[in-house]
């Protein structure tokens, strides 16, 4: 297969956004101490930022430079790890209740090891945009957790995580029909 200049093959692991994505992956455990020793502080809140922002980074970089199937498995990775991670953390801080986060959870490890499976088949199922979503208001969650104005009304943080609860056993349906569409197709 020939590879445009300046950007990678399928099977490069040395890219830029996998640089990003590792480095996402490797520094989350630092928030994580900081979520439960401090809980919400604007330093958290900051740290959180930076580190739910580079998600965008890094697929933009791979969309520019070519995705690769190492960034295809460790960025799903690395935003669950802090994803997860992050409300785990607020759960032993007693900001969120376990319910929605085990849920989330739950749904997670489900979708992972089902497209994990299908894929051993031949079948890619592809993330739905409705997913993104979802991720995307799981870390306004954690954001509106972390944000010291909110501490003491933690009302829009759990509103916007059980949003997210919502979206992912929708979005989890929807990848397990995906998937079974696919497959009766083959």
């Amino acid at each position: 297969m020939a590879v445009r200049s300046g950007t990678f093959g399928p099977s490069a692991l040395a890219t830029p956004a996998n640089a990003i994505t590792l480095a996402r992956l490797f520094i989350t455990p630092v928030l994580l101490a900081i979520i439960v020793r401090d809980g919400a502080t604007w330093p958290a809140l900051a740290f959180w930022i930076v580190l739910a922002g580079t998600d965008g980074v890094d697929g933009y970089l791979a969309r520019r430079h070519g995705t690769t199937r190492s960034g295809a498995f460790l960025d799903p990775l690395a935003d669950k790890f802090l994803v997860l991670g992050a409300m785990a953390a607020l759960v032993a801080k007693d900001v969120f209740w376990w319910l929605p986060v085990a849920l989330i959870a739950v749904r997670e490890i489900g979708i992972s090891l089902y497209r994990t499976w299908v894929s051993r088949r031949g079948i890619s199922v592809p993330a739905r945009w409705w997913a993104k979503v979802k991720t995307v208001v799981q870390e306004v969650a954690v954001g509106f957790a972390l944000l010291p104005l909110t501490e003491d009304n933690p009302t829009p943080a759990n509103v916007v995580l059980w949003a997210g609860v919502v979206l992912a056993l929708v979005t989890g349906a929807q990848y397990l029909l995906d998937g079974r569409r696919l497959r009766d197709a083959v």
